[in-house]
């Protein structure tokens, strides 16, 4: 019988494979025989992620491509390269977002302290940001029948977390923008072209490791508040989005589709 868990050769690609999550996850997934190909702007990262996966997994297939999700020509150069070398692309991983100061609001802020141009900013790089590679990558999924596109929304997409409203409606809007085009490709495109999420938790990363801890490596405030609300009362480890990424991709998800995957610990279910 198949294993409907294989994913060698599966040509995967991660935009913003170069932060902690995106990283963790380009080295289990070329490790476990597919074909990553990183997507990011950090040169140097992106280079030694590839020597690092190199190095533990001589016989993973990893390669790194410097890019710009919110430039629509880049990503179709690197969108060709990839189709040159490899033929098709099977998975995308759209892990590419991030936060901006300005678009937040601190507890000694209101609503009109918000800048305006950085929420822009924020809307424009995680939503604009996952719809390019999108429409890019998706062109060659339809040629060939079939292929897996995972978006990353979050646990602000689910409740108005405090602070983070320009990224909170950023993510929104994946989630939404996930459902429309799991719908929008199957109608048009045919089963094969399946369309998920993944909303992780609370995992320590560049961007909010500021804002959860402190710099002798406690929780602040936020971070405490995190933990009495996450039943399994810890943040998650970026390892552990590394399974449902790899159930989305594979054949065992066949008939999945419009779903977001919630990782969390318990976090969007706990009601005290």
């Amino acid at each position: 019988m198949k294993n409907l868990f294989d994913i060698k050769d599966n040509v995967t690609v991660i935009t913003g494979g170069t932060g902690i999550l995106g990283r963790t996850i380009a080295k289990y997934l070329a490790c476990n025989g597919a074909k990553v190909i990183i997507l990011g702007r950090k040169v140097e990262v992106g280079q030694q992620i590839v020597s690092d996966v190199e190095a533990a997994s001589p016989q993973g297939t990893i390669e790194f491509m410097a890019t710009d999700v919110l430039n629509k020509e880049i990503v179709e150069k690197n969108c060709a390269d990839i189709l040159a070398k490899y033929g098709r692309i099977d998975t995308l991983l759209n892990a590419a977002g991030g936060n901006m100061p300005g678009a937040t609001i601190t507890p000694d802020q209101n609503i009109f302290d918000m800048q305006v141009n950085q929420f822009d900013t924020v809307l424009s790089l995680n939503l604009t940001g996952t719809l390019i590679p999108t429409q890019v990558f998706l062109k060659p999924m339809a040629a060939q029948g079939k292929g897996s596109i995972i978006n990353f929304s979050s646990m602000a997409a689910f409740r108005p977390l405090t602070r983070v409203c320009g990224y909170a409606s950023a993510k929104a809007g994946i989630s939404n923008l996930t459902a429309f085009m799991a719908t929008e490709c199957a109608k048009k495109f045919g089963e094969g072209i399946r369309v998920n999420a993944i909303a992780p938790g609370f995992f320590i990363t560049e961007q909010n490791r500021a804002l959860l801890t402190n710099p002798d490596g406690t929780y602040t405030q936020r971070g405490q508040d995190v933990i009495r609300q996450t039943p399994f009362g810890r943040m998650g480890k970026a390892e552990e989005l590394c399974g449902t990424i790899h159930y989305l991709m594979s054949d065992a998800a066949s008939f999945v589709t419009g779903t977001v995957a919630v990782v969390d610990g318990g976090f969007n279910v706990f009601a005290m």
